[in-house]
């Protein structure tokens, strides 16, 4: 048997470009899949399991830097291209921060981007094989008198042992991610749980009630989880 071709999950509602690069790349050997907007792209990203992802930043649905923190709560170590008409470096600088491994501005150079590929895919390989992380990742964390496990999905808080669910750890790792910076209702429904924009649910407002229940001495006042009116929710806590 030979080796199976490396898959590749292409993020661009730019049908032109997607196409051209799904065609160049697939001349490379490459096994390549489109989705077109950001929901279809979280979808296909767990269903498809690729090896590398190519991300536009202005997409429908869900933007490229939300679906690039959602990909990194869950997976560290997948090489993912942004791909983007948007060269401000507020949006390199934020990439980076989120976790992305290449940043290739529109127009770009076809070649280059093949080069960049092939670099990516041998670079997640090595990173597979040895096991490091490109991001630091969160496998304990202490705030207060609170201890949270990732590994085994369990916390020690003031009502004792307690066991997390996946989602409830994915939360958390959400606003400990982005500790003292706030995050809107709708950007957390975003990267936590892949909702499309103007989505309106109690999700988040019930994971906080629990998380208060959890981790707060007095929930009615919280000092962790804080209630940013109009705005969202802001998690920070002291050294």
């Amino acid at each position: 048997m030979g080796t199976p071709k490396k898959r590749i999950l292409i993020i661009e509602d730019d049908r032109h470009i997607a196409e051209g690069v799904q065609l160049n790349l697939t001349l490379q050997g490459y096994e390549v899949i489109i989705a077109s907007d950001g929901v279809a792209g979280l979808t296909k990203w767990k269903e498809t399991g690729p090896d590398l992802v190519i991300l536009d930043i202005m997409l429908p649905g869900i933007d490229g830097l939300s679906i690039l923190q959602s990909i990194r709560l869950e997976d560290e170590r997948l090489p993912i291209l942004i791909l983007s008409a948007k060269g401000d470096p507020d949006d390199r600088i934020k990439g980076l921060a989120f976790g992305v491994d290449d940043y290739l501005t529109k127009p770009f150079n076809l070649e280059e981007l093949l080069l960049r590929v092939e670099r990516l895919l041998k670079r997640g390989g090595w990173n597979q094989e040895n096991g490091a992380p490109i991001l630091p990742s969160f496998d304990t964390y202490q705030f207060g008198d609170n201890y949270i496990d990732f590994k085994t999905n369990t916390a020690r808080c003031q009502l004792g042992e307690i066991s997390l669910t996946e989602q409830e750890s994915k939360v958390l790792k959400l606003f400990i991610a982005n500790r003292g910076q706030p995050l809107s209702r709708e950007k957390l429904l975003q990267i936590g749980w892949g909702y499309a924009r103007k989505t309106t649910t109690r999700t988040v407002d019930n994971f906080i009630v629990r998380f208060r229940k959890y981790f707060e001495s007095d929930p009615r006042s919280p000092i962790f989880f804080k209630s940013l009116r109009s705005i969202g929710y802001l998690f920070d806590h002291d050294h």
